[in-house]
């Protein structure tokens, strides 16, 4: 397995890029099952969690071809509506092709989903909203098979809990289903307006994406379309706490600010300094000292839960008591036991974690537990002194496009070894 091996205590200056939003190009690509014609992608991240998507859309007849940034994909012919466990298990987004396969075909078979050990994270909400739409829903040997032979009818879909995915696999169903769909208490994400925006192009009639209501008519087919993807907002607020640590100064390129509003209130809490040069660049700086800051994880538009662990690395460095609160996922704590190994002290209570600063964090030997997990080690290792191993960092890989060589080009002492 890949380590990387980072040497600390190095400032980070010049320009860092975002590239495309991962989280926004799984369901795009997702979407691409709905037509026939062929769907031209741009900004496509290149990391692990898209190929695995893209081979899963060829496995049941799509035709993929990359091109420079970016896909040409064309599903003349869904060949098999299945989504097998080979390629199900590494990735909880794969359940992105429920909806649009049972809306063009009328069926779908897809394995329960794996990704990252961070909670439980079920698609009962999913399947509901597919049941609302006329589907028949089934579930043996640890596959769902979703059923409608006849089409799926609009209905309205009344999400318990805000879910992204559902959100994204609903408004797939539902732009081939007969008449209106209403999606309430939908995801208010950048990625689902950016999928509308796509399906939009595509002959969609979607209205209220971005908002808590969505209102969908369903038409009776969609056609090709080109599309770019959003900047990742993450990959963004990762480069930016590294910047608020390490930044001499560092400008974070191509993204939204708009995107990344929250965690940029919570940094400037913590007594970090922004400018914007432009209207897609950021420029930080490290401040001179940090003060705690204490925040809970909330759906968009408040701080993101895949911010949580960059952000508590960044508390590490903060003089004073910060009490970080995760109320998106149970298990978003697994970074904690291979901080305290860096010398951090950390708290746990339940879904609370409490961060004493500032403490001088030293190199070690550590494990990234999942993708996001992975990064507030790579954070860690920049201010930390001497040298850290990070193993298994294929968790990195999933969600962040060569960020090793991203890093080093703005001076970080890092390297991948095999």
């Amino acid at each position: 397995m890949d380590t990387f091996i980072i040497e600390g205590g190095h400032p980070v200056s010049g320009e860092i890029p975002v590239s495309g939003a991962k989280n926004a190009a799984l369901p795009v690509l997702a979407a691409t099952l709905l037509t026939r014609d062929e769907v031209s992608l741009e900004r496509i991240p290149k990391v692990r969690d898209i190929r695995t998507m893209a081979n899963l859309i060829e496995s049941v007849g799509a035709e993929v071809t990359p091109n420079d940034g970016g896909y040409r994909i064309r599903a003349a012919e869904v060949t098999s509506p299945e989504a097998p466990y080979e390629l199900v298990k590494t990735m909880r987004a794969s359940s992105l092709v429920l909806g649009p396969l049972v809306a063009r075909c009328g069926e779908a078979r897809v394995s329960m989903p794996g990704g990252c050990a961070i909670g439980a994270r079920p698609i009962n909400l999913h399947l509901a909203g597919l049941e609302k739409l006329g589907a028949k829903i089934t579930q043996e040997h640890g596959y769902i098979r979703a059923h409608a032979p006849h089409g799926l009818k609009g209905g309205v879909i009344h999400f318990d809990r805000i879910t992204v995915t559902g959100t994204e696999d609903l408004m797939m169903a539902a732009v081939l289903a007969e008449g209106e769909t209403t999606i309430e208490n939908a995801a208010l994400e950048p990625e689902v307006a950016d999928l509308a925006d796509l399906l939009t192009k595509m002959g969609a009639r979607i209205e209220g994406a971005g908002t808590s209501t969505i209102r969908i008519q369903g038409v009776s087919e969609l056609h090709g379309a080109t599309h770019a993807i959003i900047p990742d907002r993450i990959e963004a607020g990762t480069f930016l706490i590294a910047g608020a640590l390490a930044g001499d100064p560092l400008t974070v390129c191509g993204v939204n600010p708009n995107h990344v509003s929250a965690l940029i209130d919570k940094m400037r809490q913590a007594g970090v300094e922004f400018s914007f040069p432009a209207d897609d660049r950021i420029e930080v700086r490290a401040a001179g000292t940090l003060r705690a800051v204490d925040l809970a994880t909330k759906e968009y538009p408040g701080f993101a839960t895949d911010m949580q662990a960059q952000f508590l690395a960044m508390m590490t460095q903060a003089q004073g008591e910060s009490q970080i609160i995760e109320t998106i996922f149970e298990n978003r704590f697994m970074h904690v036991s291979e901080l305290l190994r860096m010398g951090a002290d950390i708290t746990l209570d339940g879904n609370r974690a409490t961060v004493r600063g500032k403490t001088q964090l030293s190199g070690a030997r550590v494990m990234a537990s999942d993708l996001r997990a992975s990064a507030s080690l790579v954070i860690a290792a920049l201010t930390a002194q001497g040298e850290t191993v990070i193993d298994r960092v294929y968790h990195i890989d999933r969600g962040y496009e060569r960020i090793e060589e991203k890093l080093r080009g703005v001076g970080a002492k890092i390297r991948r070894a095999r």
